[in-house]
C-alpha cells in the first residue's frame, strides 16, 4: 500500500523502534528524525531556559528540511515525527519574544509540508518512559529531568486529544515490549495496517499545481488548498488573517447584490439576469475561505464533514 505513516510519542516511548519494524514490513522508505545532528541538544539538556530557541530553531528547520526532500521519495512512507510535534515542544519550551518569532518561522513553513496518510501515537506514563530512557543510556539524557518528561507526556497527551489534522492511531505501550516481544510487536503492526485500510490514503501534497492545472487535480478541497498556498506564494498575496477576513466581508456584499439582482431579473421575467455574477462570486467566497483555511492550519475538508456530521444528528425545533 501507498501510504505515509508518521509515527509520534514523548522521548523514549519507542516511536523509532515501531518505525523501524514498519519499514521492514511495508518495504518502504524510512525516515528518522535528525536529532543528533542538534549541535545545541546537550547544552539544551542542561539549560532549557537557555538554549531552548537555538535548538528549536534548528530542529525546525531541519524538520522542515526532510518534508521538503521527502516530496521526491515514492510512498511507501515511515516517518518517526510529525512536523506539527516543533510546535509543540516550542509552546513548552519558550516565552516572549523568543516564541513570537519561532511563531512566525513556523507558520511561513508549515502549510508547505505533507500530511501523513495515518498517525500513530504511542502512549506512556511518565514512569515508563524513564525506565525506557535509562535503558537505552544516550550520554545527553542520562540526567533528564523527570518533570520535563512529566510535561511533555502531558502535553503530548492534550495536542493528540484535539488532533483533528489527520487519521489517528493511539497505543498504550505500557504494558508492551517492541523490541523483544514479536507477537505484541506484529499486534501494533495489524493495527497499522487495518487503520490504513480503514482510512485511505488521502495523498493530499501529490496534487502539484506547479506543474498540474487545477482542473486536472482531483477536484477535492485538500487540493484547492494545496492550489491557494502555491498561487499566494506565487503572486505575493498578502497573507494576513485580518485583511483577508475583510476582503471575505467585501466578497459577500458583491454576493449579496448579485442575489438582490438575480431576484429583480425573476420578477421581470429574466431568470439569468445575473447568474454569471453570482457564480464569479460565489467562487470569490469560495477562495478566501480556502485562503483562510490555510492561514489558521485548518482541514477545511475534515472540518465541513465533522460539522456536518454533527448537524446530521441534531434536531431543530
Amino acid at each position: 500500500m501507498s501510504h505515509y505513516v508518521a509515527v509520534e510519542g514523548v522521548i523514549g516511548v519507542g516511536k523509532t523502534t515501531l518505525s523501524r519494524y514498519l519499514k521492514e514490513t511495508t518495504g518502504g522508505t524510512l525516515i528518522l528524525e535528525r536529532f543528533d545532528e542538534n549541535p545545541f541538544l546537550s547544552d539544551f539538556y542542561a539549560d532549557r531556559d537557555k538554549y531552548a530557541f537555538q535548538t528549536q530553531i534548528f530542529f525546525l528547520l531541519s524538520r522542515y528540511r526532510q518534508q521538503q526532500e521527502m516530496r521526491n521519495i515514492p510512498r511507501p512512507v515511515v516517518t518517526d515525527y510529525i512536523f506539527a510535534k516543533d510546535h509543540l515542544f516550542a509552546r513548552l519550551n519558550m516565552r516572549g519574544d523568543e516564541f513570537d518569532t519561532y511563531l512566525g518561522v513556523y507558520k511561513a513553513l508549515a502549510d508547505k509540508v505533507s500530511k501523513p496518510d495515518l498517525v500513530v501515537y504511542l502512549r506512556a506514563d511518565t514512569s515508563t518512559l524513564m525506565d525506557r530512557i535509562a535503558l537505552r543510556d544516550r550520554p545527553y539524557e542520562r540526567n533528564m529531568d523527570e518533570r520535563y518528561i512529566e510535561q511533555l507526556r502531558a502535553a503530548y497527551e492534550d495536542f493528540f486529544e484535539d488532533y483533528r489534522q489527520t487519521p489517528l492511531l493511539v497505543v498504550d505501550t505500557n504494558n508492551i515490549d517492541i523490541v523483544s516481544n514479536l507477537d505484541q510487536r506484529q499486534v501494533i503492526i495489524e493495527q497499522i495496517q487495518d487503520k490504513l485500510l480503514e482510512e485511505p490514503p488521502g495523498d493530499v501534497e501529490s496534487f502539484d499545481p506547479s506543474v498540474m492545472p487545477l482542473e486536472e487535480s482531483r477536484r477535492q478541497l485538500p487540493d484547492f488548498q494545496q492550489f491557494h498556498r502555491f498561487l499566494d506564494q506565487q503572486k505575493g498575496f498578502s497573507e494576513d488573517l485580518l485583511l483577508n477576513t475583510v476582503a471575505l466581508q467585501e466578497e459577500v456584499g458583491e454576493l449579496s447584490k448579485a442575489i438582490l439582482n438575480h431576484w429583480k431579473g425573476l420578477q421581470q421575467g429574466n431568470p439569468n439576469r445575473a447568474i454569471d455574477h453570482i457564480r464569479d462570486e460565489l467562487a470569490d467566497i469560495m477562495a478566501y475561505l480556502l485562503k483562510l483555511a490555510n492561514y489558521t492550519g485548518i482541514d477545511l475538508e475534515a472540518a465541513y464533514i465533522e460539522k456536518m456530521e454533527i448537524n446530521r444528528r441534531r434536531t431543530w425545533e
